[in-house]
């Protein structure tokens, strides 16, 4: 509706805060109301006109808590009218539906903003009770004379008007099998109540040609005509018992049916205008394209799955030559060397590992860590009396960022574990992760002997802080300290963006 001196009341955002804010309806009307606001797209493209919802408030009032535009034709209107309060005639419009509990029409076109408009007032029913009331408002700047389209569309909207008088739509929830939905203009089938086509938009018409439909639709059962153009008979035969029982004055949701390597996606909604089934009117929409890239996207994803798979399995072949080769050296600190090379490899291969099962490039970092750690604690020596444990989370990250990081981790735990302590000693290393502004802070702290009086990071010759080095400010753009703990030993300060470095 068309409110001929709209105020303003305090903004809120959600349809859901102007009810419990404003009224007194229940969780199942407020329900009902969403049902009504995610459907009602496609009554305002059968009708080419806005639709806003009202709900009544004190002092005979009524305030817009919802608002959609046709796209199908312009708008009546240049603002948004959520948050405003009808007034002037507009309420008495609005009461009258509510009262009579109809669909009030009498009035003449108005003007708003210099726009020409035909206003309705739709009452919205659940059970025996009117909760609000639907204003439909439609530009005629633009009318033409009716093509047989848009007489159909319009026929169509009328039914559903009176639907949502009569408190039939919108329909009940449904399992759906697809979250897309297929809209007026994509195509638009009207049935009789034997299931017969009566109306068939173009756009209809070709997305039945693509499953192999010779004729025209026009005529035709639609039910029985759309299970023999299936390819398979089970996905045709569900497709033809929803289409029967939307035809009957049941709601089973949307499906998708498959010929001629054409899929098409189709929504069929019952008519009752007067609480008895009259027919159906069912959308379709041809989404071949959408189909074919999203089996494209399987493909890959499953393509580079299997490449992190065979990448894991060969690091671990890797590790498993340079474990063979630590055993028969003979000098313990090539012995060592090797080891701590297998175990190198062995933490990049955990994230192999875990992309290999993974749907995306991004893993669960905490549970590699965790692995890290006892990873760790495994190859310490046996009287070590160090324990190490996690605090905090490091979150989902991308393979770009997770592939350097685990190197980083596993060096800096290797080093806190073997160069903290002394043989025998006690004492706890703790592996501490947050975010904060779009970084990842690390701190990695050990209760040990601490530092070198004269170490210096950039100028160590340890190999691992070496390569730690080398991975955070190359791979991971990242910066790396290595101090003393205020209360006695080390700890490792990181600093990571959590936006891949390229």
């Amino acid at each position: 509706m068309a409110p001929t001196c709209p105020c303003n009341i305090e903004p809120v955002s959600t349809l859901r805060d102007l009810v419990e804010e404003h009224t007194s309806l229940s969780g199942e009307d407020l329900d009902h109301l969403h049902r009504l606001a995610g459907d009602w797209q496609l009554v305002a493209d059968l009708s080419f006109a806005d639709l806003l919802l009202w709900l009544p408030v004190a002092e005979s009032g009524f305030l817009c808590a919802a608002q959609v535009r046709p796209t199908t034709a312009p708008t009546a209107y240049h603002d948004d009218m959520v948050g405003k309060m009808a007034t002037g005639p507009v309420v008495d419009q609005l009461t009258t539906a509510m009262i009579e509990r109809r669909i009030w029409r009498e009035g003449d076109p108005v003007w708003h903003d210099g726009v020409p408009a035909r206003q309705e007032a739709i009452p919205v029913r659940r059970g025996e009770r009117v909760i609000a009331v639907v204003g439909r408002v439609t530009n005629l700047a633009a009318t033409r004379v009716p093509s047989q389209l848009e007489l159909s569309y319009l026929q169509a909207a009328d039914d559903l008007c009176l639907m949502v008088a009569g408190g039939t739509f919108p329909p009940p929830p449904a399992e759906e099998k697809t979250a897309s939905a297929p809209r007026v203009g994509d195509g638009l089938v009207r049935l009789n109540s034997l299931g017969v086509v009566t109306y068939a938009s173009p756009n209809a018409q070709s997305a039945y040609r693509r499953l192999g439909l010779a004729g025209d639709l026009v005529g035709e059962d639609l039910a029985t005509l759309t299970r023999g153009l299936a390819t398979d008979p089970l996905d045709g035969g569900e497709v033809c018992a929803r289409i029967q029982a939307a035809v009957h004055g049941e709601v089973k949701g949307r499906t998708e049916v498959e010929a001629r390597g054409a899929t098409v996606l189709i929504r069929a909604l019952p008519l009752l205008p007067d609480g008895s089934p009259i027919g159906a009117l069912v959308l379709v929409r041809d989404v071949t394209d959408v189909r074919r890239r999203d089996k494209a996207l399987v493909t890959k994803d499953a393509t580079i799955r299997e490449i992190h798979h065979r990448v894991k399995n060969n690091l671990q072949t890797v590790a498993a030559l340079l474990r063979l080769q630590a055993r028969r050296v003979g000098t313990s600190d090539a012995r060592a060397a090797l080891e701590e090379s297998v175990r190198r490899v062995a933490s990049i291969a955990m994230v192999h590992e875990t992309l290999a099962s993974s749907l995306d490039e991004t893993v669960d970092f905490d549970s590699i860590v965790d692995r890290v750690i006892s990873m760790v604690a495994d190859v310490a020596a046996p009287e070590s009396r160090v324990l190490v444990r996690r605090v905090g989370s490091f979150g989902v990250l991308s393979a770009q960022i997770a592939t350097p990081l685990v190197t980083v981790a596993t060096e800096l735990v290797q080093n806190a574990v073997e160069h903290a302590y002394g043989p025998g000693q006690a004492g706890e290393v703790i592996v501490a992760a947050h975010r904060w502004r779009g970084r990842l802070h690390v701190r990695i702290t050990d209760d040990g002997r601490g530092l070198p009086e004269d170490f210096e990071l950039d100028n160590s010759e340890r190999l691992g802080l070496q390569i730690v080095r080398t991975l955070v400010t190359g791979e991971l753009n990242g910066t790396l300290e290595l101090r003393p703990r205020p209360e006695g030993g080390t700890e490792a300060v990181l600093v990571v963006p959590l936006i891949p470095f390229r």
